[in-house]
């Protein structure tokens, strides 16, 4: 199946209005859809006959600044007896009071979805709701930061050993 052809049919199904063609022209076209339409647009994916998209390959997490103010989680999706492949792109914005930005979790429908997001969370400080088991995956549980963001700021000292070289 085409990208024109899925999104023919997420069209058909959702409505013209509920996602944006971000990239059409890679090897794994990118739509964007609104957080919180994730889940109902994953299981239809998931689930419809046509389409049957079985592989969660991955999760990334983007942070595009404190000046931009928002934050970019993309899911690349496959479907292994058909051959074809979407990814799926939300954007979010970055909480002023230092709260985590929410994105529903799509562990329910694609197990490999539990440590990508766990990695996400863990490295850019992204909350997926209704993880199964939301904890850092990669670094200790003490550790002050995510990583990856933009404006993280290296501990000098992490449990007296010297982290900055």
């Amino acid at each position: 199946m085409t990208f024109s052809e899925i999104t023919q049919v997420l069209h058909e199904h959702f409505g013209i209005d509920t996602f944006s063609v971000v990239n059409q022209k890679s090897p794994q076209p990118i739509l964007q859809v609104p957080a919180s339409k994730l889940l109902d647009i994953c299981l239809f994916l998931a689930n419809d006959d046509r389409l049957f998209f079985d592989y969660l390959a991955c999760i990334t997490g983007i942070d595009n600044g404190p000046t931009t103010n928002t934050m970019e989680v993309i899911y690349h999706l496959t479907s292994i007896p058909y051959e074809h492949n979407l990814a799926l792109k939300i954007v979010v914005e970055r909480p002023a009071n230092g709260e985590l930005p929410k994105v529903p979790s799509v562990a329910s429908i694609w197990r490999t979805a539990d440590w990508h997001e766990r990695e996400t969370y863990d490295l850019v400080g992204i909350f997926f709701e209704n993880h199964p088991d939301l904890r850092r995956i990669l670094l200790p549980n003490d550790w002050v930061g995510y990583p990856l963001r933009k404006d993280y700021q290296e501990q000098e000292l992490y449990h007296g050993i010297k982290v900055i070289y």
